[in-house]
């Protein structure tokens, strides 16, 4: 940690030098699947796991926990924001790995503005010159807000972006609501999540960069019918994972029957690897790797 302080103070530009230096590697290589390792929450406010309420406040561990997800075999790449990445870069983590920049942080978790998932992360201009891979971004559609609108919009335009680039973009869509309370909630029934790969499918001039990053819906036996909703190519979000060893292990056999799935090439998944029950990084990384 005080030598990524030291280099950030003294040396802010080995950070473009650490880019421009980083061995690259096609996206997709082997068997076609991708494994990655998300961390992009705390930009969005987002710091719990659990009952934790700030278990990614401390930069230093959530590091260590990344780099030791990155060097389990069969972890593809990262998802993260610019300042995760960053010090990614100058500990010389991100080698032969897939990168994939988040783009849209803006909606920050229990604002009044979450919805407003401004593009507030890396841009595709950032993406290209820095050398990464793919980008990623965050659709959240609540059907009584008109402000979801301008949502679209601006998703669509930066799909356009990253397929001028010719550089993948993962999309991850959700029909959104909220409660009795103010809070907003992703609706992960069947119906909801079909129209949400519906709409995101659709957006911009061309999906021929454009991923899908899906959640597993409430009842795992639905996922076959909701993902004959596109033939874009698909990848498996973690989402919140109860405290407990069962509700890991549920989380695998959820994940492992969406897996066999024609369109689904994979998993990108953050917290409920990287902050397990039983606080084994390796062992939950290892796991999931199997399930591919």
């Amino acid at each position: 940690m005080p030598e990524l302080v030291r280099l950030r103070t003294q040396h802010p530009e080995a950070i473009a030098e650490a880019a421009a230096r980083r061995v690259r590697r096609p996206l997709l290589t082997g068997n076609g699947r991708l494994m990655i390792v998300a961390a992009d929450h705390p930009a969005r406010g987002a710091l719990g796991v659990g009952e934790r309420r700030f278990a990614m406040a401390n930069r230093a561990d959530l590091l260590g926990r990344l780099c030791l997800a990155l060097s389990r075999p069969g972890v593809d790449g990262v998802l993260a924001t610019a300042d995760i990445l960053d010090d990614l870069l100058l500990l010389g983590a991100l080698d032969g790995k897939v990168v994939m920049g988040s783009m849209n942080r803006g909606g920050l978790q229990g604002a009044r503005f979450e919805l407003d998932d401004r593009f507030t992360g890396h841009r595709p201009q950032d993406i290209q010159r820095l050398g990464f891979d793919a980008g990623k971004l965050l659709l959240r559609i609540d059907y009584d807000d008109p402000g979801s609108l301008n949502t679209l919009e601006s998703t669509a335009r930066a799909v356009d972006e990253m397929a001028a680039r010719r550089l993948p973009v993962f999309v991850e869509p959700f029909i959104s609501r909220r409660d009795a309370e103010g809070r907003l909630r992703n609706d992960l029934s069947a119906d909801a999540v079909t129209r949400s790969i519906a709409i995101a499918s659709g957006l911009g001039g061309s999906s021929a960069y454009t991923w899908l990053k899906v959640p597993v819906t409430d009842d795992p036996d639905d996922m076959a019918r909701v993902m004959e909703t596109s033939t874009l190519p698909a990848v498996l979000l973690g989402g919140e994972v109860g405290g407990s060893a069962a509700d890991q292990a549920g989380a695998y056999e959820k994940w492992r029957g969406a897996l066999q799935l024609p369109t689904v090439r994979g998993l990108v998944v953050g917290r409920s690897l990287l902050y397990p029950a039983d606080g084994d990084v390796a062992a939950a990384v290892d796991t999931a790797v199997g399930l591919l």
